[in-house]
């Protein structure tokens, strides 16, 4: 039995660089999320946040985003959201306010629509 400690061989947790990542293909650019994290202090909203600010200024979300869509049909009236329960609510305030139909639309389902009562 050795009494010899090798520090070489173990990982310290500072050690670790586990700082989440999103890539943008149209922008051919990778950015680490560390401001988000440590400036802006949004924690597990921090990749949500990134995506939002991306969107303002580029006019794009980054790779693997879909947003919920959410249209009037009757007037321009329509927003953007990277979840389906704000989505969700903004569509059924819209109806129940101006007695107007909205679509719900994303990638990954059929669209919804939200008639007034």
């Amino acid at each position: 039995m050795s009494d010899r400690t090798d520090d070489a061989d173990e990982t310290h947790p500072h050690d670790v660089d586990d700082t989440p990542t999103v890539t943008c293909s149209r922008c051919d650019h990778e950015w680490d999320l560390a401001y988000e994290l440590d400036d802006l202090e949004v924690g597990n909203q921090s990749f949500e946040q990134f995506a939002i600010d991306h969107m303002r200024h580029t006019g794009h979300f980054p790779d693997g985003v879909s947003p919920w869509v959410v249209s009037c049909r009757r007037c321009p009236e329509g927003d953007e959201f990277l979840s389906s329960h704000p989505a969700r609510r903004w569509a059924e305030t819209h109806a129940r306010h101006t007695r107007h139909t909205v679509e719900i639309e994303h990638v990954d389902e059929e669209t919804k629509v939200v008639a007034p009562d």
